[in-house]
């Protein structure tokens, strides 16, 4: 008689995640020790930054060889959406600090290859996803409120929306959806990132921290997102070049900031 042998090992949960509460003093304390670990490793942080640098100029010049400049503007107030995906190479670094081991680039490269193997390529996804449904609203704003227009320059655009009736809509509109997005997504990956770096957790359960780690704390963790998107539209004005240093500063602050709000693992 033949018996069926059925495998009964469980696979053990991980641990529960510990949120703590934080004050706007722990928002400073980050921001500091991201200006430090920026300091201690200066080549890696311009490397990332001088890729999104290098990402947001390119796509300027591609917009102005196609005649779109304007588009710069939604792709640039989109541009912070995407920033704390390409800060994992930031957070490693952070991570590596803070530990006192070497800071191997190659290492921390190969760190960055392999989270295509774990739940941070899929936050990827939803990042670019959310990132792309920003532009697809953009459009859909322009043709409800300003038809098909054309625009010639960066100029020319801000000049229709801003003095004129459609115009304004369109900005008030944009702004105020703009802005739930871009607190969707600040919710979904703050925390979210370097929680699924650093832990063994899936994707769903690295947002509903994130998420939580954002309610528990809302005014201080609402200032960072703000303090985040006004330095990275001043950082926008030398043609991207203020982002060299400020991404690299603000991802290594991201890092110090998870470390705050999550409790370390028992």
């Amino acid at each position: 008689m033949n018996s069926v042998t059925e495998d009964t090992t469980i696979t053990p949960r991980p641990p529960a995640v510990k949120i703590n509460t934080i004050s706007f003093g722990d928002i400073r304390a980050a921001l500091a020790g991201g200006w430090r670990d920026f300091l201690k490793a200066p080549l890696i942080g311009l490397f990332f930054g001088g890729i999104y640098a290098a990402g947001g100029i390119a796509i300027f010049l591609l917009l102005t060889v196609y005649h779109e400049p304007w588009w710069i503007i939604p792709i640039a107030v989109g541009f912070p959406l995407i920033g704390p995906f390409v800060a994992v190479g930031l957070y490693e670094t952070s991570r590596r600090i803070e530990a006192g081991q070497p800071l191997n680039f190659g290492q921390i490269l190969m760190v960055i290859f392999a989270q295509r193997k774990r739940q941070v390529a899929w936050m990827a996804f939803v990042v670019l996803f959310i990132f792309w449904m920003w532009l697809y609203e953009v459009r859909m704003l322009l043709a409800i409120f300003l038809g098909f227009k054309s625009f010639s320059s960066v100029d020319a655009f801000v000049n229709v929306v801003t003095t004129t009736p459609e115009g304004m809509g369109f900005l008030a509109v944009g702004t105020g959806v703009g802005a739930v997005i871009s607190y969707i997504l600040f919710c979904t990956t703050v925390v979210g990132i370097p929680l699924l770096l650093d832990r063994e957790l899936d994707l769903i359960t690295g947002i509903i921290y994130s998420f939580k780690a954002v309610f528990q704390n809302l005014a201080p963790m609402i200032s960072f997102g703000i303090i985040v998107v006004a330095l990275t539209f001043v950082a926008f004005v030398p043609m991207f070049l203020g982002l060299l240093v400020l991404l690299p500063v603000l991802g290594h602050a991201t890092w110090h900031l998870y470390k705050a709000v999550v409790a370390p693992e028992r």
